[in-house]
């Protein structure tokens, strides 16, 4: 659904944008003094943009305000889906933990990230962590960020989070699996004098 949402977004915007490029561009072309088709909605650089015959031509007609409004009710709509699903909090709420005996238990997502995020804090050579959980609850993925001492080496610490923290919060939770997404940086440290 993500991927889905990210696709209309980009669409939307794309075609958003290139509307008002093309409208924005002929104004400013017939103002200043482009030829223009004579199918184009402007004739000069004195013409306006709707005129007041076309302004009121279906004042009077029943349907106009009728449909007026129902197309701004659906175009407000559609603005204000496309702000929430833009704006909504994909973290996860709750992680549904199997007890064992054929019911389940729910573990707050929060809960779950802090304890990954001070484990993986421990681990040697990590100079910070962020871990944040996301996906539905029955299937969390974990998305952390670990700060790297300059002296560590990427690949023992990455094994030591893998072995340690990310394995005690996938059997602490029993999962079957807790897929990770691990951002590795560097501490930033100032420079070492060399005599």
């Amino acid at each position: 659904m993500r991927a889905v949402l990210r696709t209309v977004n980009r669409v939307f915007l794309g075609l958003v944008g290139l509307v008002l490029l093309v409208l924005g561009g002929s104004v400013l072309a017939v103002g200043l003094g482009a030829p223009v088709p004579s199918w184009w909605i402007h004739d000069s650089e004195q013409d306006v943009l709707l005129s007041n015959a076309e302004r009121t031509r279906w004042r009077d007609d029943g349907w106009w305000w009728p449909v007026v409004i129902a197309a701004l009710a659906v175009l407000l709509l559609l603005a204000l889906w496309w702000l929430v699903a833009v704006l909504r909090r994909r973290r996860l709420v709750e992680v549904l933990v199997d007890t064992g005996d054929g019911e389940g238990a729910l573990v707050r997502g929060r809960a779950l990230e802090n304890a990954l995020t001070e484990e993986a804090a421990r681990v040697d050579g990590v100079g910070g962590a962020h871990a944040r959980l996301k996906g539905r609850r029955v299937t969390p993925e974990a998305h952390v960020r670990l700060a790297l001492e300059p002296h560590v080496d990427p690949g023992t610490a990455l094994n030591d989070f893998t072995a340690g923290a990310l394995t005690h919060a996938r059997t602490s939770a029993g999962l079957a699996s807790l897929p990770a997404e691990v951002r590795l940086k560097g501490v930033k440290h100032g420079a070492e004098r060399v005599s």
